[in-house]
């Protein structure tokens, strides 16, 4: 081992003696070109980037005619690839590409002018020259890397379904390639995005068993859980999400992995679970929003009011500014409004109307709506229901409560023909099968109310 550190010392101080003295020591007896060369080549070797890339762009501009020019255009290029100088770097990949031969193993110059194009973010071009690289030679040495970078490059360009099946021939072609394991992940990944966990769920539950060590471990088994549940295997889904928070308490994917355990068992979970998972969140230390909040929900489904109330207000309290903020305090105004407190009710979803996210947005100004008119505040139970029903992309059963209590709100303002007009719409179009019914019903009404009085009939005048 020592004799290995000093070997190494050696020739880093050789190559330090060659970068700084103005003429080669005697003793090397090499000429300039030679120097420049060791220098760029045994500095891009100990990746000293700088120093590499000056005296590769000495050596290719001063020695255009030596044979090395090729190698030293390469290494030149994938040092200013290292520093992120993309452009220039771009530019000997493909000056590189044009000498005869090109320098180094076969499509190396082609497969750095990708990977350069798709640092540039420029996903397209990158693509084209990845599939190029693959037509012209999939036996290159490169090319399990290049089928790597076209998949990444079809993600990138929001194709998922390409990406998957690029990852997926990487796999088929190289099994045992180094990139095999993040391979199966990100095919994994996209079939998720494509709303096929079933076709996911094969790919990662065996990478545990091939991959224990990978770094990609963790998020394969937090994917697996959600895919497993996406499948209904919810026994198991959850088992994989709680073996993954118990596992990683501080991954980035932790908060979602308990979020998915409490909609799961919120939707088919047994009471005496819930109850342990809500006393899991409520006592989190330090408590995280979404913690909170779905404490609440358990809360909640448990009948446990006065714990949701109390869960969504410590998340109010302590995180104002979080986007559950909004549903929190859509939640606890909904709870209101059941308990007939429509100032309460109003006053509490009014922030929640002000949030980014317009399924929140619409709910909130709907119990805005329905808490005025409760309070016989017609015009501002009106500007509500409007506001609601203008939101675009609004869901098909929104819409039409937001245009019955628009109607409501005319009918009380002594505006009947509007009201008809509304309840017409909604009589004729909503996909609630009950609410159709009550507008046909209040058509009736509205149409009696906007028919003029019958004029009295003229009486003969007596003779």
């Amino acid at each position: 081992m020592l004799a290995r550190r000093l070997a190494t010392g050696v020739v880093a101080l050789g190559v330090v003696s060659l970068i700084y003295s103005g003429t080669p020591p005697a003793a090397w007896g090499i000429d300039e070109a030679d120097r420049l060369w060791l220098v760029g080549e045994r500095a891009f070797a100990d990746r000293l980037y700088t120093i590499a890339r000056r005296s590769l762009e000495r050596f290719v501009k001063n020695y255009a005619n030596e044979a090395r020019v090729g190698e030293a255009t390469l290494l030149l290029g994938k040092s200013q690839f290292a520093l992120g100088e993309f452009q220039p770097a771009l530019e000997h990949f493909r000056k590189a590409q044009r000498l005869s031969p090109p320098p180094g193993p076969p499509e190396e110059a082609r497969f750095w002018e990708a990977e350069t194009l798709f640092r540039l973010k420029r996903y397209g071009e990158a693509r084209s020259v990845y599939d190029a690289l693959l037509a012209a030679n999939a036996a290159a040495p490169l090319a399990p890397d290049a089928m790597y970078g076209l998949a990444w490059s079809e993600l990138e360009l929001k194709r998922p379904e390409a990406a998957a099946a690029a990852f997926g021939q990487l796999l088929q072609a190289w099994p045992n390639s180094p990139l095999a394991p993040s391979a199966t992940f990100y095919r994994a990944r996209a079939l998720v995005e494509l709303k096929k966990p079933g076709e996911a769920v094969p790919l990662l539950a065996p990478f545990a068993g091939r991959y224990p060590k990978h770094a990609l471990a963790p998020d394969v088994q937090y994917f697996l859980g959600w895919s497993r549940l996406a499948t209904g295997k919810t026994a198991e889904g959850l088992q994989d999400l709680r073996e993954f928070v118990a596992a990683h308490p501080r991954h980035e994917l932790t908060v979602a992995a308990r979020r998915a355990i409490a909609d799961a068992l919120l939707k088919q979970g047994p009471k005496s679970e819930l109850a342990q998972e809500y006393q899991f969140l409520i006592a989190q230390s330090p408590p995280t929003p979404e913690g909170l909040y779905d404490a609440g929900l358990i809360a909640q489904h448990l009948g446990r009011t006065k714990d949701a109330e109390s869960a969504w207000q410590r998340l109010k309290a302590g995180f104002p500014n979080h986007p559950l903020v909004a549903r929190a305090s859509l939640e606890l105004a909904q709870a209101a409004f059941k308990r007939n407190q429509f100032k309460e009710a109003s006053t509490l979803a009014k922030p929640a109307s002000e949030s980014d996210d317009e399924a929140v947005q619409v709910e909130a100004l709907l119990i805005m709506g329905e808490s005025d008119l409760k309070q016989r505040r017609f015009q501002a139970a009106l500007k509500a229901f409007q506001a609601a029903a203008a939101t675009e992309g609004i869901d098909a059963a929104l819409r039409y409560r937001a245009l019955a209590g628009s109607g409501l709100a005319h009918e009380e303002l002594g505006q009947p023909q509007e009201a008809a007009r509304l309840y017409a719409e909604v009589a004729a179009e909503s996909p609630d099968a009950e609410l159709k019914k009550w507008a046909q019903e209040r058509l009736k009404a509205a149409r009696a109310k906007a028919k003029p009085p019958a004029k009295p009939k003229a009486e003969k005048p007596k003779s």
